[in-house]
């Protein structure tokens, strides 16, 4: 039983999934928008083009927009795994929160417990990695942040949801100041997933993992934690 309110509130933006395209990547995004009203109001707008399949406002409401079994247009352009169409492979959630334009903050621990319900029931339909749950700058690097450094994925992580990586001696290696476009750096993340030819996927894995170093170039911790995720996963 769901312990969060869900309101059924339909978006006209969707369309069929890619001809034997499996659901296999939860990507989360933030709203990036002033006001949950506005954001509910742009994903159900015909004429805007976009939408999740569910939004979870702060107080924990979650909105159902398209069915899990539809195409929605939420990830835009964007690649994972070498293959780049991400919206026919996933599923949207957007999160309420003004975002880096508006205002970002802290998402409400109420907003995250209703988050990680959701979630959950969607990784456990759909047979999702715990690798393959992924921010929207994870798939996008060059145009999109979120749903940024202050959301809470080792929260996630602990319940099943995500990765956490917790490096070990093991994942030491060898570390040198190598610009971004480094052949083992573009190497390590192409394995993760990554587009290693996107010159801002070392942001966006730190956004990700390493939130405390958004400098887009490596140093030793990033690359621990790289190295950490790769063994976690077999990649």
């Amino acid at each position: 039983m769901n312990a969060f309110r869900r309101i059924d509130l339909p978006s006209p933006n969707h369309g069929p999934r890619a001809e034997g395209a499996r659901v296999e990547l939860l990507i989360l995004h933030y709203t990036g928008m002033p006001t949950a009203a506005d954001a509910l109001d742009r994903l159900c707008d015909p004429a805007a083009q976009v939408s999740a399949h569910y939004t979870v406002d702060e107080d924990g409401t979650v909105y159902a927009h398209v069915p899990e079994d539809r195409r929605a247009w939420h990830a835009g352009r964007s690649s994972w795994g070498g293959v780049e169409d991400v919206n026919s492979r996933s599923i949207g959630v957007e999160i309420v929160n003004p975002g880096h334009e508006f205002g970002y903050r802290p998402f409400p621990p109420v907003q995250m417990a209703a988050v990680a319900e959701l979630c959950r029931g969607i990784v456990e339909r759909h047979g999702i990695a715990p690798a393959d749950v992924l921010g929207h700058s994870d798939v996008a690097p060059s145009r999109k942040e979120d749903p940024g450094e202050l959301f809470d994925w080792p929260g996630l992580a602990t319940q099943g949801i995500g990765l956490w990586p917790t490096p070990s001696q093991a994942d030491e290696g060898s570390f040198t100041d190598a610009p971004v476009t480094g052949a083992e750096v573009a190497a390590l993340l192409g394995r993760y997933g990554y587009d290693p030819a996107e010159p801002r996927a070392l942001l966006a894995f730190q956004r990700h993992f390493h939130p405390d170093c958004l400098t887009g170039t490596p140093d030793a911790e990033t690359l621990r934690r790289l190295r950490a995720l790769l063994r976690l996963t077999g990649r």
